[in-house]
């Protein structure tokens, strides 16, 4: 798009292009080709993700369409990296253009907001079904969460058109390319090293807050609200059984003495009445949070800590590249540092489709019957029938139904990938244990 000759270069770019650490000019064929495999399985991880949330769900819930939208950013991302192996296959030179350069930068940008606010989004939604439950039940609908990720999109493209338009090719004086930062672009002589300060300081501390300080604020505020709530309403839910057994043994102890003149067996307390009904409350006090799925909001913690582990080490060294426009002896360790930690960044889109899958308890099993069922899981929601366009969880195609139940026996003996909440009315053994007593007697007495 640009060179150096064209325009004024700032005086921090200028020193990258004259002092290059990195002179050697050969090329590296293991890291070469460990970079082109990462890339092509982070395509393919993707890929599947959105295959199996976009095509193979017949139900859609609000988490399906935050791992929709999650996916498609990192898939947008790993698109990339085969660009960044042609980079590194050619000496470290950016030989395909200004077009691309800046295409790339554009989409590694994007995919850094849009994670972010997503993350943020998904973390302030966990919290609002525990900590508002009727106004979660009124408002959160599929169609509310896609108007918030489209809202997430529209924010990140506007926080990403900076990058767009300050990205440029610059040519090295040993006639490498460098794809970077161009803040010497749209500028007079006069005011070039004011605006290049000012561009490189206000484009690294706003990503800085705004894709990861602010985020990152958003999610522990929801998290300890959300422990907050949890922790009250399994207080009060404690309160009640304990009210509740002591009126049942109040009640029961009223019961016998009312009946006088009665033989040994009858003065007995019957343990076949007592016991159902304390069992039944302690299931019930275990019961799982409605609306809620422990594989969701297990696999959204570590989707959370890697983008904090993977983006940390960047933001860092953006921060620290504008200080070197001040010491410029730091201009070494961000030649050095910098790339290792834009390279470490991009694990992050390589990474989240693995955690989609370790999340789920029964992995191996899973992988074997179907991609859909590994996702079915994952992404189903209970107990708010109404919010969310399908709180009972997500439907999938009948033909993968029928496979999975031929190679694992009936779906019920076989959890779910993630687990799903109880019904909200009944424990899961009250519904089980008297048919199979039922047909045993009948069994017996034949």
């Amino acid at each position: 798009m640009f060179n150096s000759s064209s325009s004024a270069v700032c005086p921090l770019l200028q020193t990258m292009l004259d002092h290059s650490v990195n002179n050697n000019t050969g090329v590296n064929l293991v890291v070469v080709c460990v970079h082109g495999l990462v890339s092509c399985l982070g395509i393919l991880e993707n890929a599947l993700v959105l295959w199996v949330l976009g095509f193979r769900l017949r139900r859609r819930t609000v988490a399906s369409v935050w791992v929709l939208n999650l996916a498609l950013s990192d898939f947008l991302a790993t698109l990339t990296l085969p660009l960044f192996t042609h980079y590194l296959h050619s000496s470290h030179s950016w030989e395909l253009g200004g077009p691309l350069c800046t295409a790339q930068s554009s989409v590694f940008f994007l995919n850094m907001f849009v994670s972010a606010f997503l993350l943020a989004a998904i973390s302030l939604d966990r919290c609002l079904l525990v900590a508002r439950p009727v106004w979660s039940q009124n408002h959160r609908s599929i169609s509310a969460a896609w108007k918030v990720c489209a809202l997430g999109w529209l924010w990140a493209a506007a926080n990403t058109f900076p990058y767009f338009l300050f990205r440029a090719v610059t040519e090295k004086t040993d006639g490498r390319k460098l794809c970077y930062h161009h803040f010497g672009l749209y500028s007079s002589p006069g005011t070039l090293e004011r605006d290049c300060r000012v561009r490189q300081a206000a484009t690294a501390v706003s990503k800085t807050f705004l894709a990861f300080l602010l985020p990152l604020v958003v999610i522990a505020g929801s998290y300890a609200l959300f422990g907050i709530s949890l922790s009250q309403r399994r207080k009060r839910r404690k309160d009640s059984s304990s009210r509740l057994t002591g009126a049942l043994t109040v009640t029961n102890v009223e019961r016998r003495e009312s009946k006088p003149n009665t033989n040994t067996k009858s003065s007995t307390p019957n343990p076949k009445v007592s016991t159902p009904t304390s069992t039944s409350i302690k299931l019930s006090s275990r019961r799982t949070e409605p609306g809620l799925s422990r594989g969701f909001t297990k696999m959204v913690t570590s989707v959370i800590a890697t983008f904090a582990l993977c983006w940390a080490p960047y933001h860092v060294f953006c921060l620290i590249e504008v200080a070197a426009q001040y010491w410029p002896n730091k201009v070494v360790l961000v030649e050095v540092g910098l790339p290792m930690a834009t390279t470490f960044a991009f694990l992050n889109p390589v990474l989240n489709p693995v955690l989609y899958a370790f999340s789920c308890p029964n992995f191996c099993i899973r992988i074997r019957q179907s991609l859909g069922s590994l996702m079915e899981g994952l992404v189903e929601e209970g107990g708010m029938g109404g919010a969310g366009g399908g709180g009972l969880g997500l439907s999938i195609r009948k033909g993968r139904r029928k496979g999975r139940g031929s190679m694992g026996g009936n779906s019920s003996s076989s959890p779910s990938c993630l687990g799903t909440p109880d019904s909200p009315h009944l424990p899961p053994s009250t519904t089980t244990s008297k048919p199979v007593v039922d047909t045993w007697s009948k069994e017996r007495t034949l």
